[in-house]
């Protein structure tokens, strides 16, 4: 095998690895578009049975926090409510 080969060899495998790469992020991409369809659908469900959809996103985003974190968040929040004169 000559310097010429490896070389060619080299970038077959390298442009293989990169098509592989490319293709598995479009499909991530086509599987979080997907998501998010399904997403605004069950948010116009909710919607559409009289819920707040902010209400549940804001729920949503609690949720994903800790129990530290969350009262972090609302203590903040509160403090800045309480200057703001808004309670």
């Amino acid at each position: 095998m000559t310097t010429g080969d490896i070389t060619e060899t080299s970038q077959t495998v390298a442009a293989g690895q990169l098509r592989t790469i490319i293709e598995r992020i479009e499909r991530l991409r086509e599987e979080a578009k997907a998501i998010g369809d399904d997403l605004k659908d069950v948010y116009a469900e909710a919607k559409g049975n009289g819920f707040d959809t902010k209400a549940i996103k804001t729920i949503v985003k609690l949720r994903t926090m800790d129990q530290a974190e969350r009262l972090e968040a609302e203590s903040i929040l509160d403090l800045y409510k309480a200057a703001l004169g808004m309670v």
